[in-house]
């Protein structure tokens, strides 16, 4: 049985499972959903294997990994999101939680990533007890940098990754607003 992390109005967000790869696959194999990401979708059902092995690896070694997006009325697979814990360096920070987020793309634009933000905020402070996270995401997705400023992050700067341009993000338990975001 999968275990369900969080549930919204609209959502289900639930461990990714081995039977996921056929969403996974049309999620990353989607140029227009890596355009932000490397530009550098994945070509074959081999590589979701290995991306699902992964996150199942990260539950059982850090508790936590990213988690899948279901629509509750069409039990339809929509993509992923959920904090990851990240155990090497970024922008001078290790060991730290990240949020994010990646939608198939017939999802975008209907607030489903911001309410599987808030959900996952949610979680990490409610049920994780963690005292902060981070996010991070390339400066010129628009769309990305709104939702997380929408759910409460503050930018901190912006820094280089792998040759990109990203905005860095934090949000602490005592400025996040748990009320009115809910």
């Amino acid at each position: 049985m999968m275990k369900i992390y969080a549930e919204t109005e609209r959502l289900i967000l639930r461990e990714i499972v081995p039977t996921d790869i056929d969403g996974m696959f049309e999620l990353d194999s989607d140029p227009e959903v890596h355009k932000y990401l490397g530009n550098n979708p994945i070509k074959d059902k081999g590589q979701v294997a290995a991306i699902i092995d992964f996150i199942r690896k990260q539950y059982f070694k850090h508790g936590i990994g990213r988690w899948a997006v279901i629509d509750k009325q069409k039990n339809e697979f929509m993509g992923w999101a959920g904090l990851k814990y990240i155990t090497e360096e970024t922008n001078g920070h290790r060991d730290y939680y990240d949020l994010g987020y990646r939608l198939i793309r017939r999802y975008w634009g209907k607030g489903f990533a911001t309410e599987a933000a808030i959900a996952s905020l949610d979680y990490g402070f409610k049920e994780l007890g963690l005292d902060e996270m981070y996010a991070i995401a390339d400066c010129l997705n628009n769309g990305s940098n709104k939702i997380l400023t929408k759910v409460g992050f503050a930018f901190i700067e912006v820094f280089d990754l792998d040759a990109v341009n990203c905005n860095w993000y934090r949000i602490d338990k005592q400025s996040y607003d748990f009320e009115s975001l809910a």
